[in-house]
Order: structure tokens, then C-alpha cells, then sequence
């Protein structure tokens, strides 16, 4: 009953329902295979009476696709925790299990969540890693990308007001803007002229975390060849830091959950001048050393305007990528 009345029609994932372009047969393959899988994950988690239950059914997704349906069952525990008020703990039990691996993937899933409760029932965010939270903000912004693509892709709609957490609605907005980037890659249906054509409409100032997000996108989810990766990171231009960046938040997320395939191999290679593996490394090696840390940092940065550690994060991976020449030609 859960399933039937809380899991989404999976034709709201067509293409041609939500009118994204159609680069090819494979490419929409590819795109409405991952929706279905996240959704199919989304359901695993709605019907399971415990975590571990849902877990041994989402192993069983296919390897390629399975973080997409470990997502949708982030999305799937936050739902239910929030909506009888469970403080998170389903959501936080799943990832102290096999969600552990996926964690990424599931903090973007309680972003799909939260953009479908209203305000009052959001979770605080005291519970969630103080690092890793802003996450929520990119899959709340790809939710709204994607579902409500006229308003926040062609009219370029911008969070400001986001308040949660409190008092951080500058960086919510940028965070925000890393998840729609995600979703470009979807509405351009992974042709790198459409996509970069959609970034390129929005402000200046916002297309650096829209290349970030798409950078993660094309790494992890795949649907471009090394010809089309390469017009992506010579479109980037002056923001080809930012798509590395993305790309190797992709590899590690990959790695970390032992699902690395060629495309992402080949994308890391492309958008990065490295390998898959070396790009993890770099992202385990630059994150903030502690969780404590990065909640001082957090709280530090609130107060003097400065930002979050999760860019701090960011910006030295952007860095890492100088530093070792940038791409390859």
C-alpha cells in the first residue's frame, strides 16, 4: 500500500513526458534506465520494514545503475522518516549498512525527498554530517530541474531564500545550482551542444557549479564518447576546473561503492587529464580532515561570511587540478 500510494508513475521519467531532447536511441535508453532504477530503489525502500531489508533487493540492481536506486531509496527512507516524524532514523540506520558505500548517493536522495514535503516536515539538519548535508542542496535542485524544468532551467529560477540550515542561504543557492547542473545533463539528454548551450543562457556568475554538476553527471552516469567529452571540457572554457571537480566527486562516488565502469574511467581521463582511481584519491586526500572540523568550519564561516567547508572542499580539488597541468591535450 506504502508503494502504490508514495512511489511516483514511472512515465513521469519518459523523455518524451518530460520533454527533454533526444539525442539518440541509446543515449534515452541510458537516461530512462537510470530513472527507473532510482525510482525502483525509491520503491525498495517505501515497502521494507527495515533498512537491511531493502538493502538485499537493492544489490541486486544492476552494478551500472545501482547507486541510482540506492538514491531513490534515500529519497524513499527520508519520505517515510519525515512523514511520521522518525528524526531521520530509518535514513540513518540505512546508512550505517551497505548505504554507507552509497552515502553521497543517499544525502542527494534526501534532496529529491524534501523537495516533495512541505517545509514544516523537512528534517533538521543538525542530524545529517555537517560536511556532507550540503548534498541535499544538489539533489533538491536537481529534483526541481527536473521535474520543473520551465521554471528553474528556461526562467533560470534561483534559491536565495532557501533557509535551511539557517543562515546559510548564499551557499544553499550555489549548492543548489550544483544539482541543476546535474539535471542538464538529463535535459539536454547528455548532447554536450545542448547542454552547454542551457549553461551557457544562465548568468556568469552561476555557470561554474552548473559545469560542476554537469561534470559529475556526464562522469557518473555516462552518455557521451571521448569526442563529446572533449567539445564538454573545451565548451567549460574557464570553468574546465569546476567540471573536473564535479568529475571526480563522480569517480569517488563510483569507486567508493565498487561500481567504476569504463565510461567513467574514460570521462575522469577526458575531463581530468587522470585516472578514475588517482581522482578518488585526490578527493579522499583534499576533504576536511575531521568531521569536527568541518563543523567548526560551518559555524566559522557563518559568522564571517566565508564559506562552508564543503567549498573549501571543493575549491582544493579545483586546485589539485592546476596543480597537476590541468587536462591533457
Amino acid at each position: 500500500m506504502r508503494r502504490k500510494i508514495l512511489t511516483p508513475d514511472i512515465e513521469e521519467t519518459r523523455l518524451g513526458k518530460r520533454g527533454f531532447w533526444v539525442k539518440d536511441a541509446a543515449a534515452k535508453e541510458l537516461l530512462e534506465t537510470v530513472g527507473e532504477a532510482f525510482l525502483t530503489g525509491y520503491a525498495y525502500a517505501v515497502e521494507a520494514r527495515r533498512p537491511a531489508e531493502a538493502e538485499e533487493r537493492l544489490e541486486q540492481v544492476p552494478a551500472r545503475f545501482r547507486g541510482f536506486a540506492y538514491e531513490g531509496a534515500g529519497m524513499g527512507f527520508a519520505i517515510l522518516d519525515c512523514l511520521t516524524f522518525g528524526d531521520l532514523r530509518r535514513t540513518r540506520e540505512f546508512l550505517r549498512g551497505r548505504g554507507l558505500h552509497h552515502n553521497y548517493m543517499i544525502y542527494v536522495g534526501i534532496g529529491w525527498a524534501m523537495a516533495r514535503l512541505p517545509r514544516f516536515l523537512w528534517p533538521a539538519d543538525a542530524r545529517l554530517d555537517p560536511l556532507l548535508r550540503w548534498l541535499v542542496h544538489d539533489g533538491y535542485g536537481f529534483h526541481q530541474a527536473y521535474f520543473h524544468t520551465r521554471k528553474y532551467v528556461h526562467e533560470q529560477a534561483h534559491e536565495t531564500r532557501f533557509r535551511w540550515p539557517a543562515g546559510q542561504d548564499r551557499y544553499a543557492a550555489r549548492a543548489i545550482d550544483q544539482g541543476i547542473g546535474r539535471a542538464l545533463w538529463f535535459v539536454g539528454g547528455t548532447d554536450v551542444e545542448q547542454v552547454t548551450s542551457l549553461i551557457e543562457s544562465f548568468p556568469e556568475p552561476r555557470r561554474a557549479d552548473l559545469y560542476s554538476g554537469t561534470g559529475l553527471a556526464a562522469t557518473y552516469a555516462g552518455g557521451a564518447d571521448e569526442a563529446e567529452l572533449r567539445e564538454l571540457r573545451e565548451r567549460a572554457g574557464r570553468h574546465a576546473p569546476q567540471l573536473a571537480q564535479g568529475s571526480i566527486f563522480a569517480a569517488e562516488a563510483r569507486i567508493r561503492a565498487g561500481l567504476l565502469f569504463p565510461h567513467t574511467e574514460q570521462a575522469v581521463q577526458v575531463l581530468c587529464g587522470t585516472s578514475a582511481q588517482l581522482a578518488a584519491e585526490i578527493s579522499h586526500e583534499t576533504r576536511p580532515s575531521t568531521q569536527r572540523a568541518a563543523e567548526a568550519g560551518e559555524t566559522g564561516a557563518t559568522a564571517a561570511g566565508r564559506s562552508p567547508a564543503y567549498e573549501v572542499w571543493r575549491q582544493r580539488i579545483a586546485d589539485r587540478f592546476h596543480s597537476l597541468g590541468g587536462v591533457t591535450p
